[in-house]
C-alpha cells in the first residue's frame, strides 16, 4: 500500500445541505446497527455518519423510543444519525420520514437492499427494485415530506444488469434523493459471491449525488482500491464494523489497536448493552454479535460455542475471561463463513 486510506476518507462531504467532515459511514444493517453497536463505534470514533437498524415505517409515527428496541437513540448521536426504514407504499414512508425529521436525526435513509425473504415478501426491501415507478414514488414522497438528507440504500436488482443499475441510480436522483449507499450484488445473492465493484462506478457514473460503495471491505487496502477503480465518494462499512468497531479510527484517524482491543472491546460491549436493555436482551444482541467478533480468531468457531451457550450477561463475561485466558491468536482479514 503506497498512500494511507485516510488521504481518501478525511476530506468533507455535501449531501445536501449538510456537511460530514469525513468519507466513511457505518451500513444501514438489519439486527445490528441498534444503540449499543453504535454507542461502542461512537466510542472509538472515526465516522462520518451512522445508520440506525432497520424499522418498520408503519410503526415509527407512533412509535416509543423508552420501550422500542430499534427506534431508539442516544441525543448525542442525532446530529450524525440516520434512521433506516422499510416500508412499500410512499404514504407511510413519508409520515414516517416526517416523524424522523421531528426527533433531530441528520437524516432517513430507505431500504430498498434487504433481500430477507420475510421483507421481500411484504413488497419491501429487495423487492421494490421489481418495481422502478413505485420506488421513485416512494423517494419522491419522502423529499417531499421533510427537509433533511434523504439516503437510499439499493443493490444490483434482481440480476446482473448495468443498465437496469444506472437506470435505477437515476431515477432515485431525479425523485429527490440526497446519497446512494450501493451493496454491488444481486438480491438472491447472499454473499456467496465476491460483489462486482464495478457496478458501484456505474452507478457513481449515473448520478451527481454522493455515492457510497459497499461489499467486501476487510482491510484498508480494500478502501484503497474501492475509491480508485469505482471512483465512489465514500465508504459504507458492515459487517467489519461489527467485528472491529475501531475501524473507523484506525482508518480514518490512524488509531493503533493494541494486543487487548480484542477482549477490552467486547467487555465494554457487554457493559454498554446492559446500561440500554434487560439482561434477557442483551444476551441476545451479544449473541448476534459473537460470529462476527469470533470471526476475527483463528479458531473463532470454539470461541462461538462457548459465548452462544451463556444464559446471562455474567455468563458472557466469565466466557470472555476464560476465551482471553489463552492469549487467541487473531487473523489479519476475518473468516468470513462466520460472517452471518
Amino acid at each position: 500500500m503506497d498512500e494511507p486510506l485516510s488521504r481518501y476518507l478525511v476530506k468533507n462531504l455535501a449531501i445536501k445541505d449538510r456537511v460530514i467532515q469525513n468519507r466513511i459511514i457505518l451500513a444501514p444493517m438489519a439486527g445490528l446497527g441498534h444503540i449499543a453497536l453504535r454507542h461502542l463505534i461512537s466510542e472509538f470514533g472515526g465516522f462520518g455518519l451512522l445508520f440506525t437498524g432497520m424499522c418498520n415505517a408503519k410503526a415509527i409515527p407512533n412509535e416509543n423510543p423508552k420501550t422500542s428496541s430499534v427506534f431508539k437513540w442516544r441525543k448525542e448521536e442525532l446530529g450524525y444519525l440516520v434512521c433506516q426504514i422499510f416500508g412499500s407504499d410512499p404514504e407511510s414512508m413519508a409520515a414516517a420520514a416526517v416523524r424522523i425529521e421531528q426527533e433531530g436525526f441528520f437524516g432517513v435513509d430507505l431500504n430498498f437492499g434487504c433481500s430477507v425473504a420475510a421483507i421481500c415478501k411484504k413488497g419491501c426491501g429487495a423487492a421494490l427494485l421489481k418495481n422502478p415507478d413505485l420506488s421513485s414514488r416512494i423517494v419522491k414522497s419522502v423529499r417531499n415530506a421533510v427537509s433533511i438528507p434523504v439516503f437510499v440504500k439499493f443493490r444490483t436488482g434482481w440480476k446482473n444488469d448495468p443498465l437496469f443499475v444506472a437506470d435505477m441510480a437515476g431515477r432515485f436522483e431525479e425523485a429527490g434523493a440526497d446519497a446512494l449507499t450501493f451493496h454491488p450484488r444481486v438480491a438472491p445473492d447472499r454473499r456467496t459471491r465476491p460483489p462486482q465493484w464495478d457496478m458501484i462506478r456505474i452507478v457513481q457514473e449515473a448520478v451527481a449525488i454522493p455515492v457510497f460503495g459497499n461489499g467486501n471491505l476487510f482491510e484498508e487496502k480494500d478502501g484503497i482500491q474501492m475509491f480508485r477503480q469505482t471512483s465512489c465518494q465514500g465508504l459504507s462499512i458492515g459487517r467489519m464494523a461489527v467485528a472491529r468497531p475501531w475501524l473507523f479510527a484506525q482508518w480514518a484517524n490512524k488509531f493503533m489497536p493494541g494486543n487487548d482491543i480484542y477482549y477490552k472491546t467486547a467487555l465494554r460491549f457487554s457493559e454498554i448493552l446492559s446500561d440500554h436493555f434487560d439482561d434477557l436482551f442483551s444476551v441476545r444482541l451479544f449473541k448476534k454479535y459473537a460470529p462476527y467478533f469470533c470471526a476475527n480468531f483463528k479458531f473463532g468457531h470454539q470461541f462461538l460455542k462457548k459465548l452462544v451457550c451463556a444464559e446471562t450477561m455474567t455468563d458472557i463475561r466469565n466466557n470472555l475471561i476464560s476465551i482471553f485466558e489463552s492469549n487467541p491468536e487473531t487473523l489479519p482479514r476475518p473468516n468470513i463463513n462466520l460472517f452471518l
